[in-house]
């Protein structure tokens, strides 16, 4: 029998080029988005590749939402081998320009959305004694950066909720956990980042954190102009790497997707690249 995945957020980007993939090399995907409206090239690439693909909707905001979901593949399949947590929205602004309102819902979509997803279906892993979950976050979940403090933070938030839920689940019920750590991805998930900078007066950053942002973007055209290393990968590229952290026999809990996402982070990692030494060490301590 196939092993079936359910995806979170497969309209663009790296759940789009995941869901393809997986189905190519013989998984049963449950490719789920917020708003169905956007399935259509989903649909396309189905259809020409007679892809074992099937559409749901899922809001990761929505609780109710996410369980429709699970029970949908429950029912159908009795079972979920895979949850990939992919769904999450890009957002650069300072604090201050942030409304309280932002300030939430970047914490909803990016954290809690995957606390929710991964509550749905943990209980059905747990009976199996046996599942995968991986959660992509960023190098942003690593290294806080300029102009990104509240994204940073989610994406710090679902690090360490992976890191602790592994620490008690993992070899109790064999349900792996791991962290997808991508650099930048160049899909709309940038743009729609950078739309979010913008004031009602069509800046993107103002008043005295100006002269700051200019530094910051032209330091950015520079490493540019200069070759270095690029920054951005595709959504198929970092798709690559989850086939990797699934077809691993034993995964590991951190895995960076590029040169670029390893150097910028080897400070805070290269006493355990891969993360297996710390949760090894903390459920034996704690347990």
């Amino acid at each position: 029998m196939k092993k079936n995945i359910l995806i979170t957020g497969t309209s663009t980007g790296v759940g789009f080029e995941s869901a393809l993939l997986l189905a190519k090399n013989n998984f049963k995907v449950y490719a789920t988005m917020r708003n169905l409206k956007k399935a259509d090239i989903l649909k396309q690439e189905i259809k020409e590749g007679d892809l074992d693909i099937e559409i749901l909707e899922l809001d990761v905001s929505d609780y109710n939402s996410i369980e429709k979901a699970v029970k949908t593949i429950i029912a159908k399949d009795g079972k979920i081998d895979i949850l990939l947590n992919n769904a999450g929205a890009g957002f650069a602004k300072t604090l201050e320009q942030s409304s309280l309102d932002e300030i939430d819902w970047v914490t909803d979509v990016n954290y809690k959305g995957v606390v929710r997803t991964t509550k749905a279906v943990l209980p059905f892993m747990r009976k199996a004694k046996t599942g995968q979950i991986i959660n992509i976050t960023s190098i942003g979940g690593l290294v806080g950066q300029p102009f990104n403090e509240l994204y940073c933070g989610a994406k710090f938030a679902v690090e360490g909720f992976t890191e602790a839920l592994a620490s008690y689940v993992s070899s109790p019920f064999n349900i792996k956990l791991s962290l997808v750590e991508p650099g930048g991805i160049a899909t709309e998930f940038l743009s729609s980042a950078i739309s979010k900078m913008t004031n009602d007066q069509g800046e993107l950053v103002s008043g005295e954190y100006a002269p700051i942002f200019q530094k910051y973007m032209q330091k950015a055209q520079d490493r540019s102009n200069n070759g270095e290393v690029s920054t951005y990968q595709t959504g198929k590229e970092v798709a690559e790497v989850i086939l990797k952290v699934i077809q691993t026999e034993n995964p590991p809990l951190r895995i960076r997707t590029s040169e670029w996402a390893e150097e910028m982070t080897r400070l805070k990692t290269q006493a355990d690249p891969d993360g297996t030494k710390l949760v090894n060490r903390i459920e034996a301590y704690f347990l």
